[in-house]
């Protein structure tokens, strides 16, 4: 299958043409100085019933790879950047709902770093369009002007993992987003490795288990 324009650069990763059809989705959101290609590594770990879409964010990073936004100090994202990204992020979704094969009522994100950020911003902002959401290394972007959807959190599932070795962004950011997703009744399973800025094994295989179940119906 080709892919459509749309706000974001992407890509979809192959998947079974014969499965009973709409499918639900993923989308994976990749950290500073990677670009779509990053987190597609994963895809032997992941349930293949996903229709599974790769985007890029829309900044160069000057080192190489693309950006979400610059940070203007630890937590704080630059206002301008951080809100185009976002605005980009909402059409890029809703063309995926609309041009591809997948099922808008199982719609899910899986971010790492400011992939995680931009997960959480939409899971925040449009709650009720997503399913749940995998958040490894982020932070809840909370220095934004994006108004959050607190009413829609109840019930909303999230899997929050984070290095306690972190020295990109900070555990604390893992401890504040699961304080927050807790406080507004939200489905949170929190996880914290031993690991600095990065995946491990066993955090992929705690996720992918998690996604897995979701879209089976399981808690």
């Amino acid at each position: 299958m080709q892919t459509v324009q749309s706000s974001l650069v992407h890509k979809i990763a192959p998947y079974d043409e014969r499965e009973k059809k709409p499918l639900p989705a993923l989308i994976l959101l990749h950290g500073r100085g990677a670009n779509e290609d990053d987190l597609l590594g994963l895809l032997p770990f992941l349930a293949p019933q996903f229709f599974i879409v790769a985007a890029r964010a829309p900044f160069p990073y000057p080192y190489g790879g693309a950006t979400w936004y610059e940070t203007l100090a630890s937590g704080t994202p630059q206002p301008e950047q951080f809100t185009e990204s976002y605005e980009k992020l909402v059409e890029f979704v809703r063309d995926v709902k609309e041009h591809y094969p997948v099922d808008p009522e199982r719609l899910f994100f899986l971010g790492f770093s400011m992939g995680a950020v931009m997960s959480y911003a939409y899971a925040f902002t449009r709650p009720r369009e997503v399913g749940g959401v995998v958040a490894h290394s982020g932070y809840i972007p909370e220095n934004t002007q994006l108004a959050f959807d607190w009413p829609g959190m109840k019930g909303k599932d999230f899997f929050v993992a984070h290095g306690t070795l972190d020295p990109v962004i900070g555990i604390q950011f893992g401890r504040r987003a699961k304080e927050i997703l807790e406080k507004n009744e939200a489905n949170v399973v929190y996880r914290e490795y031993p690991i600095p800025h990065s995946m491990s094994e066993e955090s992929v295989s705690d996720f992918s288990s998690w996604l897995g179940r979701r879209i089976m119906g399981a808690s």
